[in-house]
Formats: structure tokens, C-alpha cells, sequence
């Protein structure tokens, strides 16, 4: 079953192009990675510090591996701190 990772972001105000650079370079980093299925990066157009990522990845597996990647682990301790606020929803999509 796949396991589908929304995460709903705030972005400090003064922080929004530091961030979205970060993100782009984990985003293209979890694309490159076997397990990764689709990564999206969707931008509130009302206000640009609010951020949903929506990412499927093969299985439960597959995402554990994505968290001890080295991109990974430099986006948390580089972008993470850029942000507000950060609250990760787990998913099972049903095939």
C-alpha cells in the first residue's frame, strides 16, 4: 500500500525565498530516489507563506530510506527552522 505524506507548512514572513529554495533542493533530491513516487510542492496564492507539500512514496519502507538520506536530513536542520509552524499528515492510499 502506498504511503502518501501531506505536510502543511508556515513560512516566517522574512524567510520565504530562503525556504523555498531549501525545498526545491530536497524535492529534487526525493524525486531522484527509487521509492519516491510523486512530490508536490503547492503554494497558498493568497499568501505566499503557506505551503503544502503532498508526497507518495511506494511503500512505509521507502519512506523510512527517504528520511536517512543525506538531503533529507540537511532540509530539516537547514529549512526547518525558516518556518512558523509544520504539521505532517500520514496517509494509506487505497488502490
Amino acid at each position: 500500500m502506498k504511503f502518501v505524506l501531506q505536510v502543511e507548512i508556515r513560512i516566517k514572513a522574512d524567510q520565504v525565498a530562503a525556504f523555498m529554495a531549501k525545498l526545491a533542493e530536497n524535492a529534487a533530491a526525493a524525486r531522484a530516489e527509487a521509492g519516491c513516487l510523486q512530490f508536490d510542492m503547492l503554494v497558498d496564492p493568497q499568501d505566499a507563506t503557506r505551503v503544502m507539500l503532498y508526497e507518495v512514496y511506494a511503500d512505509d519502507a521507502a519512506f523510512q530510506a527517504h528520511q536517512q538520506t543525506a538531503a533529507f536530513k540537511k532540509y530539516l536542520a537547514e529549512a526547518v527552522p525558516l518556518l512558523a509552524s509544520r504539521e505532517r499528515h500520514a496517509w494509506k492510499r487505497i488502490e
